[in-house]
């Protein structure tokens, strides 16, 4: 089976240069990865229906001969169109093709059909346009498989394709799960499941198929990742002492959340009594407390002689960390400085010479602290903020910063736990599931745009409190659906509904220097509307923000309207998210429901996960991690099952090896191959 992922795709018949290159745009350049390239869909030919009882605008397959003469018809622009007529012995339909000019001599009299496509019913009856069909047999395979492409790429040459890369598989391919996993778990062998996915020859051959390479796609990505978590645990830590958490919670202005404490000695304890640094994640909910959390880690390092670098994704939020973090150390002997981009250059030298001197205890800053040019003397801890805005490789440049310094990641999105331990597969987890008191509860109601002018008028009345607003817009510029654009709505409010106010605007198009003059302008009270995009889902703590008015509320994830409502119910007045849609559909409908029903992120991720899916639950695909062609995130049975095998096989060899484990070792190479750039 390696030998084939050596072997060319041009080596198939019927692939030349120029089709090689059609391929390679899905990332296939060999027979092995086409053979992992797994199909998207089927169509189901299996229970043919009778005319009389196919239903309008649903597809099905319908088993018939031609019943009429097929007539040809010219239309403009010097296309043509063919009718047909078929029967299933009881019934007519027309079937229609375009610009076809085989298809006479395609379909023959007296032979029986399976015609596959979407069927429509008018006065004149029922038709179907385009279809797929094939000669009835009662012989053929009731499953066609339907893959990705890219333009110029059909379904038939991939088929084609895939068909000869099967028949080069060897009678006995080396399996990357040992025979004892398969046995316990019942698991189909690797040779069976890839050939019953392209071709299954039933559906229950497809759904085990299916289950058997869904299983391995998530073991080897759990082993994967677990494997560069390990090469963090060869290093040795450089612990801490003594434990100064007591001392740094006297400082606190607020007596902590029972877990917020416990994710505090979480920390402390990874640091204190581990061997190996510590490796940990806090997840916690919008407005949990976890900046609390990471203070306490860098007081304890602080305290103990050692070095924090404390990284934020914007300029914007890290001088938000500096200021809280200051505030916080006033009155300590801890050193506490800011580094961005903006930071002028002398200044900016002035502070790396004093970091590399040892004289700043903690750092906090952008992407500024991980160039070339940022040294420290005994970096003992990194932290970094909003995880899923950095990928692997700029924590790990972080992390190099030092002598195999500690690590802590936080992250507002909330994440099922199951689904965290595949993700931050390399972590260890610390939930922060409670909210500070004071902090109050964000009523979040949805209006059609009927009820907009209302909704005005109310987030005016809470401006002239004294409060802030924001409106946000799904969109940066129109489209075919007709939906403003965000500039366009901002000016528009400006002239009219709110031309008595400060208002501003942000989207993804602005210059970044200019996204932040903004926010910080708003931060500072000289704006009192916010126009924005979901450039603000991660953005700066406005207390006096209590309105969030989201337009076309339909069109975003439940976790992204749960990040951005957390932009409000900052401080202690009652705050506010009002949800515009006019979609009728069923899941919006179960989505803005979900968000007026609840404000428990861990809630709302776990039926955001349900209704739409990893594809759209995660956005972009999390930086750093390989591509996975068939396992199913939401699919939360095969995961947990993936997590029981990664259990039985890490209990037999934690290293993984031995012979037994030598294809699993190959399978994760190849998996994270995409990513080397990253993952080292």
């Amino acid at each position: 089976m390696a030998s084939l992922f050596e072997k060319p795709i041009t080596s198939l018949k019927g692939i030349g240069t120029a089709k090689a290159q059609l391929f390679n745009k899905l990332g296939i350049d060999s027979v092995g990865a086409l053979l992992y390239h797994f199909p998207r869909s089927f169509e189901d030919w299996s229970n043919p229906v009778n005319i009389s009882d196919a239903v309008s605008g649903e597809t099905c397959c319908i088993r018939a001969k031609l019943s009429a003469t097929m007539r040809e018809s010219r239309l403009p622009g010097n296309r043509f169109m063919v009718r047909a007529e078929v029967s299933d012995g009881f019934d007519a339909m027309r079937i229609v093709f375009f610009n076809n000019k085989y298809i006479t001599s395609m379909l023959k009299y007296d032979t029986e059909y399976l015609f596959y496509g979407k069927v429509t019913r008018d006065l004149g009856g029922v038709q179907m346009v385009s279809p797929e069909f094939s000669v009835y047999t009662g012989k053929q395979n009731d499953l066609k498989p339907i893959y990705a492409l890219t333009a110029g790429l059909s379904n038939k040459a991939v088929q084609n394709a895939v068909k000869q890369a099967c028949e080069l598989l060897p009678s006995v391919v080396a399996d990357p799960l040992p025979e004892f996993i398969r046995k316990k778990y019942s698991l189909m062998g690797l040779r069976d499941a890839i050939i019953n996915i392209h071709n299954p020859s039933s559906l229950k051959a497809l759904n085990s198929a299916k289950l058997r390479l869904c299983v391995e796609e998530l073991l080897v990505l759990s082993l994967g990742i677990k494997t560069m978590k390990d090469g963090r645990n060869v290093a040795k830590a450089t612990n801490i002492l003594k434990d100064y958490t007591e001392e740094f919670i006297s400082l606190l202005p607020f007596k902590p959340t029972g877990a917020q404490y416990r994710a505090m000695k979480d920390c402390v304890n990874d640091m204190l009594k581990s061997a190996t640094p510590m490796n940990r994640l806090v997840q916690g909910d919008v407005g949990s407390g976890k900046t609390a959390i990471a203070a306490c880690a860098c007081y304890n390092v602080a305290k103990n002689g050692g070095q924090s670098a404390f990284m934020a994704p914007t300029e914007i939020l890290a001088e938000q960390h500096f200021a809280t973090l200051s505030k916080l150390f006033l009155g300590t002997d801890i050193r506490i400085s800011l580094l961005t981009g903006s930071t002028k250059a002398s200044e900016k030298n002035r502070i790396r010479a004093k970091l590399q001197a040892g004289e700043i205890d903690v750092i906090v800053g952008t992407h500024a602290l991980i160039t070339d040019k940022t040294n420290f003397k005994n970096l003992m801890l990194a932290v970094t903020d909003e995880q899923h805005r950095f990928g692997v490789s700029q924590r790990a440049k972080l992390v190099a910063k030092g002598e195999d310094p500690h690590l802590l990641v936080m992250s507002a999105t909330p994440i099922p736990r199951t689904l965290a331990l595949i993700i931050y597969g390399d972590l260890d987890i610390s939930v922060v599931d409670e909210i500070p008191p004071g902090r109050q509860p964000i009523d979040t109601l949805h209006i059609t745009s009927a009820k907009r002018q209302r909704a005005f008028g109310f987030i005016k009345k809470e401006i002239d409190k004294g409060n802030a607003a924001y409106i946000v817009c799904p969109l940066v510029q129109e489209d075919e659906s007709e939906l403003m654009a965000a500039e366009e709505y901002a000016a528009e409010l400006m002239l009219k509904e709110f031309s008595d106010y400060a208002v501003g605007i942000i989207h993804g198009k602005m210059k970044y220097s200019e996204k932040e003059k903004t926010m910080a302008e708003f931060a500072a009270g000289n704006l009192q509307l916010l126009v924005a995009t979901t450039v603000i889902e991660v953005g700066v703590d406005v207390p006096r923000a209590t309105v969030m008015m989201i337009e076309d509320a339909d069109r975003f994830g439940l976790s992204q309207l749960h990040q951005l409502r957390g932009r409000v119910g900052r401080g202690n007045t009652k705050s506010y998210c009002i949800l515009v849609s006019d979609s009728t559909s069923e899941a919006s409908q179960q989505r803005l429901s979900v968000m007026c029903s609840t404000t428990d992120g861990f809630k709302i991720a776990d039926e955001d996960l349900k209704l739409r899916g990893p594809g759209d639950f995660f956005g972009e695909r999390q930086h750093g991690l390989p591509k996975l062609n068939i396992a199913d995130f939401s699919d939360m049975e095969t995961l947990k099952l993936s997590q029981d095998i990664v259990k039985d096989i890490l209990s037999v060899s934690p290293d993984l090896s031995g012979d037994e484990f030598k294809g699993l070792r190959g399978a994760i190479r190849r998996l994270f191959k995409s990513s080397e750039g990253t993952m080292n």
